[in-house]
């Protein structure tokens, strides 16, 4: 059973759970620990194959997909700008609904085939900047009567069509472009990318995902800077001030009957705490009229009832399907717009799998597992291209955080997740609660979340020499040329005039979008201005990923495919195709079978719950 956590507050604990611990990844076996408090912060209550009972997986299933929450909903509400939805808040409702929808199938499909750890997977914001860019081209520009609430009919065949046509552009892109990345993965050759692929790369291409939204968080948060300022500091105030302090709740098991334990509320869920606080009191201040009912007058759009009907005209049971915005159509610049940030996409996802591992128990993902992983998230992409959410689907880096701090890395929550995601997908009236948040709300909580993206991207430097006068001007001329170029030639939109049409896209959608300007500098001056191997971060960067501990746990048990496909594949070509996992011997135990199953073997104290875990996989 786990000691109950003193109330000082370790900053990686949220739960004081019951199970058997295991030993995080790094932490060798029999090493004398100079303290009991050491000890319990290297211990995990589930590991990645563990099965805790099946209320615990509900209920850190919920708080998966809450950790999730403000990045799955920022991405509609974004690209609604440029797609002209503004004013149309049903529209917004099913663009909701249908990421949640589309991001538990890929939850699902990732952690059951893919790299088979406990990642969730929702949309990502290396594919909104190029999407934006190709929203932001001339003949994509929204017409003016779309921005003015009185003119727009949201039932109107012209308005329907005008948003529709930006739709089906996003999604024929995102098609073909996520097409490069299963080649990519289950090919093999993401390992070939990655030797050309250092920290001088990936930190101006991640910080600049942040730092090109500038003006999308800038625009929501000036339409009231006191309630976006209020959000802001609500946030802060919970992720980083009241972390430490652990909130008693009931709780109810077997050993203990109902009892209390404390769970770090403030450390997991920062961003609906403050967003849901700040949406409450906008609520009452409408209520109460506090704020202006005239359009005209500044801070009316920080009022709740300005969407009041969606509610109303929400389905409660709404079910997404592929084409639901009509036939998707390609572009040369969209899908080589989509394809910067695919690339990006994959780099990051990369970093994300070892994390993972780390942080559940597991041994360092082997090659065909992190192929598949690659391969499952471009099938991800493509299935959100199809569906039509406007966007892909990508590893999130703060439910691999959520790990550390849970000391769950059991798969099967993410499973639970999965399945949640998918049901809020279903029920309408989730996607319509979502857009009625007042954009002053919306732009506090992008403030804080675009910044963390900003400086998430520069956290690489760590591996980096930054005293050398080489990468800090590689840094500082890709991150400065990343911000001119794309903000001149949007002021300059018609600059490109080669005489053909499809390059002149290509180029305004490429040179428009700051991520790919930042990277594509970063990545041709650090493989061509001398520099040692070290200098450049690289050997630090391959010594991060590589297994510098003792495996946990088999890595067969972890990353081979389930329900005996492995046993399958060895009698065939298949095998040897670089997402395969090798054919082994079966051990003394018999457990080649039971190596390929989705539901591990159980441990000590934890007594099966057969038939929910068998209704959960299914």
């Amino acid at each position: 059973m786990a000691p109950e956590k003193d109330s000082n507050g370790l900053d990686n604990y949220a739960f004081a759970l019951e199970g058997r611990f295991c030993d995080l990844a790094g932490t060798q076996h029999g090493e004398e620990v100079e303290s009991s408090v050491e000890e319990d912060t290297n211990k995990l209550a589930y590991c990645v194959t563990d099965v805790p009972p099946w209320y615990l997986c509900i209920i850190l299933g919920i708080q998966h997909c809450l950790t999730a929450f403000g990045g799955i909903i920022a991405i509609p509400l974004i690209l609604s700008q440029g797609l002209c939805l503004q004013h149309d808040g049903l529209t917004q409702s099913h663009l909701i609904s249908t990421i949640f929808f589309v991001s538990g199938i890929c939850t699902l499909l990732q952690v059951t085939f893919g790299i088979r750890l406990p990642i969730l997977q929702g949309g990502t914001f290396t594919l909104l900047a190029p999407s934006m860019a190709v929203l932001s081209m001339p003949e994509w520009t929204c017409p003016a009567w779309t921005q003015n609430a009185s003119l727009v009919n949201t039932s109107s065949t012209e308005y329907i069509e005008v948003w529709q046509s930006r739709m089906r552009a996003l999604q024929g892109s995102i098609m073909v472009g996520s097409l490069f990345q299963v080649f990519v993965g289950f090919s093999g050759l993401i390992g070939l990318f990655m030797r050309f692929i250092g920290p001088l790369t990936i930190a101006p291409t991640i910080s600049l995902i942040g730092l090109s939204l500038f003006d999308s968080a800038g625009t929501s948060a000036g339409n009231h800077w006191g309630i976006s300022a209020m959000t802001t500091s609500l946030i802060i105030l919970f992720s980083q001030y009241l972390r430490h302090i652990a909130v008693p709740v009931p709780f109810y098991s077997k050993a203990k009957k109902l009892h209390t334990t404390r769970i770090y509320v403030f450390q997991i869920l920062p961003v609906l705490l403050g967003s849901s606080i700040s949406w409450l009191i906008c609520y009452l201040l409408t209520k109460y009229n506090v704020l202006p009912t005239d359009p005209s007058q500044y801070g009316y759009l920080a009022r709740t009832d300005l969407k009041g009907d969606v509610m109303a005209q929400a389905p409660w049971i709404s079910l997404p399907y592929p084409g639901q915005w009509g036939m998707p159509t390609v572009s040369l610049a969209g899908v080589v717009g989509i394809l910067a940030g695919v690339i990006s996409s994959m780099i990051e996802s990369v970093g994300d799998y070892h994390a993972c591992a780390r942080l559940s128990g597991a041994p360092p993902p082997p090659k065909h597992a992190i192929n598949r992983g690659i391969g499952i998230e471009g099938l991800g992409c493509l299935l959100a291209g199809a569906w039509g959410t406007g966007n892909g689907t990508t590893s999130y880096s703060e439910n691999v955080g959520a790990l550390g701090i849970t000391k769950v890395g059991s798969r099967m929550v993410i499973v639970a997740s999965g399945v949640l995601m998918v049901v809020m997908g279903v029920f309408g009236k989730a996607g319509a609660i979502f857009t009625t948040i007042p954009s002053p709300v919306v732009g506090g909580m992008f403030m804080v979340m675009f910044g963390v993206v900003a400086a998430a991207g520069v956290s690489n430097l760590q591996y980096a020499d930054m005293n050398s006068s080489r990468n800090i001007f590689i840094f500082g001329f890709s991150m400065f040329s990343g911000l001119v170029i794309p903000n001149w030639i949007l002021k300059n939109p018609n600059t490109f005039a080669t005489g053909v049409v499809e390059l002149d896209q290509v180029l305004q959608v490429l040179l428009t979008t700051s991520m790919f300007v930042g990277g594509f500098f970063g990545f041709i001056l650090d493989n061509t201005i001398p520099g040692s191997k070290q200098e450049r971060g690289i050997l630090a960067w391959n010594k991060a990923h590589e297994d510098d501990s003792s495996n946990t746990l088999e890595s067969g048990e972890v990353y081979n495919l389930p329900f005996g496909i492995n046993s399958c594949l060895s009698s065939s070509w298949l095998q040897y195709l670089p997402c395969c996992p090798p054919t082994v011997p079966l051990s003394k135990e018999g457990s080649g079978a039971d190596i390929n199953a989705l539901e591990p073997k159980q441990p000590l104290g934890h007594p099966q719950p057969a038939p929910i875990i068998i209704g959960v996989t299914l």
